[in-house]
């Protein structure tokens, strides 16, 4: 089974299942084809972490795919341009691209399939086109403006000059003609041969940092996922910082001291429970996650007694002055969840940040440079200060569950800062109300943001929306969907698996 946010390449991936591919093949397949489906969200020019579960050795593994800043920044250099906060968009906002080289590593490494193979299905649509779908064809025009600062941004994704529509087709050629040449010659022409040479000509000529040494010297990291542990039998699995899936595990190791299930799902108790520990969660990680040498020991965070502190605080006003880390209004990612015959699984996640990243594209190659240096800040003495060869705090994080320390799902849950809250959420209706995974994606959701007002999404009643800001919440009804962000789901039932893929996007769950 493969679950992911748009069709195209669910349905590549599990050709790529039924042609004696696994769950790592199916994974990548997948991410490559989204690259050209859904470019506003993901590309070779973005970031990937990836969590494999690898059946016959009975082990857990991380990929952390981010890119570093380039050799020759920080946050000085800026400050003496006159900048006075760290760029969201153009040239500055670019680091290191690492999708590429760490979805190549996991076919290497654990893989039965050539990343040729796993390119052809993207090659495929973006030289005989695709048609758009709803939710990706608004993304992509409500993008229009940030393309239209790049001239080549514009050329390649708004022919004639505007977003295509829903259901017109369209093709990258330019795509097309750079993945034929990583087909053909490997990732290095990518990180240090023709390809490299013009992501750093481009930015140069935009007066950015990266250089080809840059991209030459970027590598992946095996990491081991950090864990906590929830209803006894669960094993909650995330990855480390500078990804900030320890996010979901402190606000889930503060919500295990609750009988939620007791509770009354979206009754203001259970809403009240979760808004306080995502809150604390949220300001924890603000203070404690960026670069993976900088980072607060996870330990610490994860500590019985730093949980049983942190629980105290739920209903003071102390929580309420908490700093959380800003984040966009939409932030585009996409996530693939994939489990084979054998039951390896995989839990894959890419993305450019916002959409259409930097809105820098690369000419003549249809690479999107994504902006995942606006995770940095140019205040002095921070965790996420500026500096050479940093990785910023990022939001990416798969996610996986192990029940009796076997893999029992694979999810995941786009949207910056949406991510962890979004996981929080499906996992509790998963385990703590026994839902299913599509009626666990599909039930209405909340964010806090980093004023602590927190949006509450249409579904949520009315008296409960009143009782939750009696408690002192701030709450927003006025949303949109896009908000919430959108997740995939796999439950691994001993011979049968059971997907869902979220509604609040174009994508399904597959399977045979």
């Amino acid at each position: 089974m493969v679950a992911s946010s748009q069709p195209l390449a669910v349905g590549a991936a599990i050709e790529t299942l039924r042609s004696g591919g696994n769950a790592i093949d199916a994974a990548a397949t997948a991410t490559f084809v989204l690259n050209v489906v859904e470019p506003m969200s993901t590309g070779i020019g973005g970031d990937c972490f990836a969590i494999i579960y690898l059946a016959r050795e009975k082990k857990l593994i991380g990929i952390n795919g981010t890119g570093r800043s380039p050799a020759d920044i920080s946050a000085n250099t800026l400050i003496e341009r006159g900048i006075r906060s760290m760029p969201v968009e153009g040239p500055l906002s670019v680091t290191v691209p690492g999708a590429l080289e760490a979805v190549a590593r996991c076919l290497k490494d654990y893989g039965t399939i050539s990343l040729s193979e796993a390119l052809a299905p993207a090659i495929s649509y973006a030289v005989l086109c695709f048609q758009k779908t709803e939710i990706i064809a608004r993304q992509w025009a409500d993008a229009a403006a940030k393309l239209k600062q790049n001239p080549e941004s514009a050329r390649v994704y708004l022919p004639g000059g505007e977003a295509p529509p829903v259901g017109q087709v369209f093709r990258n050629a330019d795509l097309a003609t750079t993945f034929r040449a990583i087909s053909e010659q490997g990732i290095d022409v990518f990180y240090n041969g023709n390809i490299g040479e013009s992501i750093a000509s481009s930015i140069q000529s935009l007066k950015g940092f990266i250089t080809l040494s840059d991209l030459a010297e970027h590598s992946s990291d095996l990491v081991t996922p950090i864990r906590c542990s929830y209803r006894d039998r669960y094993q909650i699995i995330e990855m480390p910082p500078n990804s900030q899936g320890v996010v979901a595990l402190i606000a889930l190791n503060i919500l295990d001291g609750y009988r939620l299930n007791a509770m009354d799902q979206g009754s203001t108790e259970y809403l009240h429970c979760l808004f306080e520990a995502m809150k604390l969660a949220l300001a924890e990680a603000h203070q404690s996650v960026g670069d993976p040498d900088d980072s607060t020991q996870i330990e610490e965070l994860l500590s019985p007694e730093h949980t049983r502190a942190l629980r105290q605080l739920i209903g003071s006003n102390e929580v309420g002055q908490k700093q959380i880390t800003p984040t966009a209004v939409r932030d585009d990612t996409v996530f693939v969840a994939a489990v084979d015959e054998q039951r390896n699984v995989v839990s894959m996640i890419s993305s450019l940040f916002q959409a259409f990243g930097s809105g820098v594209t690369v000419p003549g190659s249809g690479i999107v440079l994504q902006n995942r240096a606006a995770g940095f800040t140019l205040e002095p003495n921070n965790r996420n200060t500026l500096r050479s060869r940093r990785r910023p705090y990022h939001t990416l994080m798969p996610g996986m569950i192990l029940r009796d320390d076997q893999p029992w799902a694979c999810l995941g849950v786009v949207g910056g800062m949406m991510q962890p809250q979004g996981q929080v959420q499906v996992i509790s209706n998963l385990i703590d109300f026994d839902m299913n995974p599509q009626s666990a994606l599909d039930a209405p959701r909340f964010r806090v943001w980093e004023d602590q007002t927190i949006a509450v999404e249409e579904g949520v009643r009315d008296s409960v929306v009143r009782e939750l800001e009696s408690l002192g919440h701030r709450i927003n009804t006025k949303t949109s969907a896009e908000e919430f962000g959108g997740g995939q789901v796999i439950v691994i039932h001993d011979e049968t698996l059971y997907g869902g893929s979220d509604k609040r996007k174009d994508g399904c769950a597959g399977g045979y």
